[in-house]
């Protein structure tokens, strides 16, 4: 097994002659959404995110539009969220090309637990619940029709990985009642 890296075990299958920062992250994500009341219904009421900033009649990208930025733990926002070319509009149809789902890392499996509770509580449908070997996920649409998958990272050293360090592909099933019994823990 080869060394740590600064996020993962994982060593690339296809390694870049010039590789960006080994800590470099995702911050944040900005989305377009129809209904700034009903996004932050979903992400605050549901889920659970805190409103850092919302704004209304906003001016940007060439017009007006109001702003919703949300985050966990004292961030300055993890997820944006703009009406400014979308108020009023249908979600991104199938067969584009596009963002396919935004991920929200939860940071143990009994919080993701607990997030698979609120969505059942508010009746919000399940579209997918997989094993990756590396996390778990539960995936699922928000109001405006964008993919969320909502996932706990499993320990570095149960990751599945060959010999030299590269991940072994696992799509297996989740049990989402198994999933469910973790949040009273």
């Amino acid at each position: 097994m080869s060394e740590r890296r600064p996020q993962g075990p994982v060593i690339p299958v296809s390694p870049t002659a010039r590789p960006i920062d080994p800590d470099v992250t995702i911050g944040h994500v900005h989305l377009r959404t129809a209904d700034i009341d009903r996004v932050r219904a979903f992400y605050v009421g549901v889920l659970g995110f805190e409103v850092v900033a919302e704004a209304r009649d906003v001016p940007g990208w060439g017009t007006t539009g109001d702003l919703l930025f949300v985050s966990a733990g004292g961030y300055h926002h993890h997820l944006g969220f703009n009406t400014w070319k979308s108020r009023d509009g249908g979600p991104q149809p199938d067969g584009v090309a596009g963002l396919h789902h935004v991920a929200i890392r939860y940071p143990t499996r009994p919080a993701l637990a607990d997030a698979l509770l609120r969505l059942r509580a508010a009746g919000v449908p399940i579209r997918q619940a997989s094993d990756h070997g590396t996390h778990e996920a539960v995936y699922l649409s928000d109001p405006d029709g964008n993919d969320l998958e909502l996932m706990w990272d499993r320990p570095f050293e149960e990751w599945p990985r060959d010999s030299l360090g590269h991940l072994r592909g696992q799509f297996g099933d989740l049990d989402l009642d198994a999933l469910a019994a973790e949040a009273a823990r």
